[in-house]
């Protein structure tokens, strides 16, 4: 009987064994299709270089990166390059203010002028008080003005500064190195009516809570209040609570959070490079990352949409993906399917259909989080080239056709090994 037993163990092994090879073996062959496809594609595009990765509900599905990240000396574009990836960084302050909030630091409605050094209140309604939830949401009244965009952006090095200073990248522009400040410093200046660039028009003509304005102050500002309560500066913070838990090894703040000789050059057109560049508003778009990493946050991501997450409560991922806003919220409001307009939930934005993502886009570089929630699909593409009003449409589409037909057959392989 025990020798029975045995050999039936041992054959319920063997074939357990034998189905995991199959799988395996399938789901690389069927990768490997994706990428000699994504790698033909990558010989026309209008950009040099592009990072992609696709995840559902249970595992990272498919990472990679193509094309070209420097020209002189060539050096290839891969799923280890590290590139900013824009406004998609400001899907991390809600999950890290919920953090906060879970560690009993702070409440999304708690007020921020609790926490801050400085007095932050729109002159139009002195009496209404801003709160952490309405930066979250793009509600505060904060606004956007010319201050914010000409003093945000500044160079890394000095090399050729007066012809770098000159480059248009309206409506922002350039700074020379000498302008790096704090996120506290910049935000004094900008919203304190005490501040050198402050100006009324920081603020809308609108109560706190009223309208939806898209706020990269704000959101910037939601980062500071969290350092403020809870002692720890924000980039500090979020690799302490989200980049180690995911071993999200490869990303950071700063170019000495990462490895350098990894950081593509972002590009004017195919032959031109931009300067090398970072923000002093570095939460709402200054992440730096690479398509192996943001495979793994899209898929703590996904995981935490369906209640599985692993650096939120349940309780808090249901907060971040609850959308927070009402019609009478927006004007002109956007109908699209794939706008991350449609409404908000805290920092994530949704479309009209209801699937979820991030758009970003800075200098030289577009990217693009978004989540098909009935699929259980998540998409990411960045690219580190001006977008081609004419060609580069044309790009997304083909490689999103392909990730999206991919997609099926890779879900059906993970699903079909467990």
């Amino acid at each position: 009987m025990k020798n029975l037993y045995s050999l039936c163990l041992f054959l319920l092994m063997f074939t357990f064994c034998t189905a995991q090879k199959k799988t395996s073996q399938e789901l690389l062959k069927t990768q490997k299709e994706l990428t000699d496809k994504l790698a033909e594609i990558s010989k026309t595009t209008s950009f040099n270089g592009f990072g992609v990765a696709l995840v559902n509900d249970r595992e990272v599905l498919y990472q990679n990166g193509f094309g070209i990240a420097h020209i002189n000396p060539v050096q290839k574009y891969d799923e280890h390059t590290v590139q900013n990836i824009a406004s998609v960084s400001k899907t991390l302050i809600g999950i890290a203010i919920l953090k906060a909030q879970e560690l009993g630091k702070l409440k999304l409605d708690d007020p921020i002028n609790t926490y801050l050094p400085f007095k932050v209140i729109n002159p139009r309604f002195p009496n209404i008080p801003i709160t952490i939830r309405q930066l979250t949401t793009h509600t505060s009244s904060i606004n956007d003005n010319n201050g914010y965009m000409t003093q945000t952006v500044v160079l890394k090095d000095t090399a050729d500064l007066a012809k770098n200073l000159k480059i248009d990248i309206s409506p922002t522009k350039f700074n020379p190195p000498s302008s790096k400040i704090s996120i506290e410093e910049f935000l004094n200046n900008i919203l304190n009516e005490k501040g050198k660039w402050y100006s009324s028009d920081v603020f809308l003509d609108k109560k706190p809570g009223e309208l939806f304005n898209y706020s990269n102050i704000g959101t910037t500002l939601a980062a500071l209040v969290l350092e403020k309560a809870t002692g720890i500066p924000y980039d500090t913070f979020t690799t302490q609570y989200i980049f180690k838990p995911l071993k999200m090894n490869h990303s950071g703040w700063n170019f000495k959070a990462i490895n350098f000789s990894k950081y593509t050059r972002t590009f004017i057109d195919k032959q031109t490079p931009y300067p090398y560049y970072s923000l002093n508003t570095y939460p709402d778009g200054g992440m730096l990352t690479t398509s192996g990493d943001m495979s793994k946050y899209l898929l703590e991501l996904m995981k935490g949409y369906f209640g599985n997450g692993n650096i939120l409560s349940k309780e808090s991922y249901k907060e971040y993906f609850t959308p927070q806003l009402k019609a009478e919220n927006f004007q002109d409001r956007s109908n699209s399917e794939y706008s991350d307009e449609y409404n908000m939930g805290i920092t994530m934005g949704f479309g009209s259909t209801g699937n979820f993502g991030h758009t970003g886009g800075d200098p030289g570089m577009n990217s693009v989080i978004w989540f098909f929630k009935e699929k259980k699909m998540g998409r990411y593409l960045i690219v580190n080239t001006d977008w081609d009003p004419k060609m580069s449409g044309k790009d997304q589409k083909a490689i999103y056709d392909l990730l999206d037909e991919y997609f099926v057959r890779l879900d059906a392989i993970s699903r079909s090994g467990n």
